[in-house]
C-alpha cells in the first residue's frame, strides 16, 4: 500500500473541491470539513447532524464541534471555520436530513448509516481523477492536507502534534511529509 500525501498546492485543493461540488454536495461537505478540521476519517464519518448545527437555531451551523476520538478516546473540541460552515449548510439544505441522521449518510443504507471508509476513499480518489490530477490520495489526505497547510502558515510542529494527538513532533513531521522537504532544502540551499 502506498503512503498518501497531503495536497500541497491550493490550486489542486480547489480543483478537487470543484469536482466534488459538481458531483455531490455530501461529498463536497465531507472533504471541506476534513481539510479544515484535521479529523481522522473515522471521526469525520461518525458525525451526526446534531454535531454540526446550533442548539438554538436550526440550519445555523455550530461554531464548534466536539468529538470523542475513536482512536484515542480523547475529546476534541474545535472551532468550525467559515468555509466548512458554508459547505455543511449547503449539504444540509439539499439533503433534508433529520437531526439524528448521520451527517454523511450512505445511500445504500437508506440514510441510516454513514458512508463507509472505503466509500470515502473512492470518493476522494475519483474526485482527484475528475480534477485531472495525478496525486497519491486517500482518506488520510484530508487530515494531512490540514496539517501541512497549518505548518506552512507558521503553526509550530509541537502545536500541530498536540492538535493531532500524535505521540511526538517527529511523528507529525513524518506524517505531513515535511521531513523529506527539509532534507532536500538542506542539500540544495548552499552550493559549494
Amino acid at each position: 500500500m502506498k503512503t498518501v500525501q497531503p495536497i500541497k498546492k491550493k490550486s489542486h485543493i480547489e480543483a478537487i473541491k470543484m469536482a466534488l461540488y459538481r458531483h455531490n454536495l455530501r461529498d463536497y461537505a465531507m472533504f471541506v470539513l476534513g481539510i479544515n478540521s484535521g479529523l481522522r476519517i473515522s471521526d469525520l464519518l461518525n458525525l451526526n447532524v446534531e454535531d454540526v448545527i446550533s442548539n438554538t437555531k436550526p440550519l445555523l451551523m455550530a461554531d464548534r464541534i466536539v468529538v470523542k476520538e475513536k482512536k484515542t478516546g480523547k475529546t476534541r473540541d474545535f472551532p468550525v471555520n467559515l468555509s466548512a460552515k458554508a459547505a455543511l449548510k449547503e449539504h444540509l439544505i439539499q439533503a433534508h436530513l433529520e437531526t439524528g441522521s448521520p451527517l454523511f449518510p450512505s445511500r445504500e443504507e437508506q440514510g441510516n448509516k454513514p458512508i463507509s471508509r472505503s466509500q470515502a476513499y473512492n470518493i476522494i480518489r475519483q474526485a482527484t481523477k475528475n480534477a485531472g490530477l495525478k496525486l497519491q490520495v486517500g482518506t488520510h489526505t484530508m487530515r494531512k492536507t490540514f496539517s501541512y497547510h497549518k505548518y506552512k502558515k507558521g503553526v509550530e510542529i509541537e502545536t500541530l502534534s498536540k492538535l493531532l494527538n500524535h505521540s511526538s513532533p517527529g511523528v507529525t513531521i513524518r506524517y505531513i511529509g515535511i521531513e523529506q522537504e527539509q532534507l532536500d532544502r538542506i542539500v540544495l540551499e548552499d552550493c559549494l
